[in-house]
């Protein structure tokens, strides 16, 4: 029997799902944030973890465990040297492929053919795959790139926070709200800044979208710039030749209404997930 084995390293968490030469699931795994950005061995220690938790649920010998074939889809894969670090570290599998991140969720998206989506978690970017062409749109990496995403979001939030403690915006519920949990100390949030990951900044998106829903003076017009972002983002996809295109992420679930109207009768459902687009790069293997 063959064994087939997706992982989905995002931003946000790591999973992977094993499953056998007929599609049954037989194991899934979590761990945390693997983006190349946080350190090579960082992120490879929480995939082999996410591997470790799917191989052990299955119960696979060693001997199995060696005639899996892998497709893994990392964030930062574009980073220089990640994809060349990969190459070169062992893994116990008959095989492995990879990809980035976006590329794996492109193809769960549309089960393989064509089309675009645009990503909106932890960061953004666009990416969509046209008559064997690839097109990429963003996703530099925050906080230069990722625009509308939950880094995004946060690192916005956080600017006017401090802007309103300054007295150069007037102070909302939002503003006050963020202030009050690095105890209205600028110094602190300085402090928590030079240490701050995208992940820590995305953590405060649900916080904007919430003050944003109740017409929050600060947060509204926050959230308006990101949805704005994004719509660029999806548009570029669909003149660049898209014949699909679909919107994922976390924050996406948000951020949907957000978006031009128009824009949003153009969207359809993604055919399947990141995950999904793991297993077929996986198949992309067989001999």
């Amino acid at each position: 029997m063959g064994f087939y084995l997706g992982i989905d390293a995002g931003g946000t968490r790591t999973t992977a799902r094993l499953v056998s030469g007929s599609g049954e699931t037989l194991g899934t795994g979590e761990a945390g944030p693997a983006n190349t950005r946080i350190g090579f061995d960082n992120a490879l220690r929480e995939v082999e973890s996410a591997c470790a938790h799917a191989i052990e649920a299955a119960g696979l010998s060693e001997a199995e465990v060696g005639s899996i074939r892998a497709g893994l889809g990392i964030a930062g894969l574009n980073r220089r040297g990640a994809l060349e670090a990969l190459q070169a570290h062992h893994f116990p599998f008959a095989s492995i492929a990879f990809a980035s991140d976006a590329a794996i969720a492109c193809l769960g998206a549309h089960a393989g053919g064509d089309g675009g989506i645009v990503i909106v978690g932890t960061g953004s970017i666009g990416f969509a795959r046209v008559a064997g062409e690839t097109v990429i749109v963003g996703g530099y990496g925050f906080p230069i790139s990722d625009e509308g995403s939950g880094a995004d979001l946060g690192l916005r939030a956080i600017q006017q926070s401090l802007w309103a403690r300054d007295r150069r915006i007037a102070h909302s519920a939002m503003t006050r709200e963020i202030l009050e949990r690095f105890s209205d100390s600028a110094g602190e949030i300085v402090t928590w800044m030079d240490s701050a990951t995208a992940t820590d900044y995305a953590v405060f998106s649900p916080l904007v979208m919430e003050h944003a829903s109740r017409g929050d003076a600060v947060a509204e017009p926050i959230v308006q710039e990101a949805a704005r972002g994004v719509d660029r983002l999806i548009r570029v996809l669909f003149e660049r030749g898209a014949p699909h295109c679909c919107l994922m992420g976390g924050v996406s679930e948000v951020l949907y209404d957000w978006l031009a109207a128009g824009l949003r009768k153009r969207l359809r459902e993604p055919l399947g997930n990141g995950l999904d687009g793991a297993l077929l790069l996986a198949h992309s293997r067989d001999p």
